[in-house]
């Protein structure tokens, strides 16, 4: 059973220029490039723009895909490498800017991350912000997984993957989420101590210099 509503006649149709079938192709799939594009874009990049600089590299290079049969594995390249690309540019400006301040180590590198969490409630946020750590093989199912709602069938198609290998990898995810917001929360949890603690030193000191100017 074929759980994509667009065929692999349809795909070739799209790659043979066939604008309506184009069309019909990117309306299904964009919503697992999304995915793809939040698992490897800089936080501070738009998810929508680019969405859009991969619907116009797939209208521009559609052509080149020889076989409908790999136009999933190569829509994915496409955007992991629109996502890098963009993480490299927002590198380049923010290396640009500290050497304008005089703020540049010269061993420090810049590293891409993301986050898409318009909307969403706090403790999304903390999960999302958790998937984000995952290692790549891990974070890009159990993003198609649980933001898109993707088969297990449909995630092997994309990133050309036994169905076995990739249930595997998103119960093996989740665990690893959970773990990752358990030390998060931990982490958070011993700040926030740190910065009470730091304001009531300092309360103590304000109040211990007032009583002794009024002696």
């Amino acid at each position: 059973m074929n759980e994509w509503s667009t065929d692999g006649s349809q795909i070739q149709a799209a790659i043979g220029g066939d604008h309506d079938a184009l069309s019909a192709v990117w309306r299904e799939h964009r919503r697992w490039v999304a995915a793809i594009l939040i698992a490897h874009k800089p936080r501070e990049t738009d998810l929508e723009d680019l969405l859009q600089v991969v619907a116009m590299q797939v209208c521009r290079k559609m052509s080149e895909v020889r076989d409908p049969n790999l136009f999933r594995p190569w829509l994915r390249t496409v955007a992991i490498n629109a996502a890098r690309g963009e993480g490299r540019k927002v590198n380049t400006r923010k290396r640009g800017m500290l050497r304008f301040v005089g703020f540049e180590h010269p061993n420090r590198r810049g590293v891409s991350d993301a986050t898409h969490a318009n909307g969403c409630s706090d403790d999304a946020k903390r999960v999302l912000a958790a998937a984000l750590q995952l290692p790549e093989s891990y974070r890009e199912p159990v993003l198609m997984r649980c933001l898109k709602n993707m088969s297990y069938k449909q995630i092997s198609a994309v990133l050309e993957l036994p169905e076995t290998t990739v249930e595997t990898r998103i119960a093996r995810g989740r665990r690893m989420l959970r773990e990752i917001v358990q030390i998060n929360d931990q982490q958070s949890e011993k700040q926030q101590q740190r910065e009470l603690n730091k304001q009531s030193s300092m309360s103590d000191a304000s109040a211990s210099a007032i009583s002794g100017g009024a002696r």
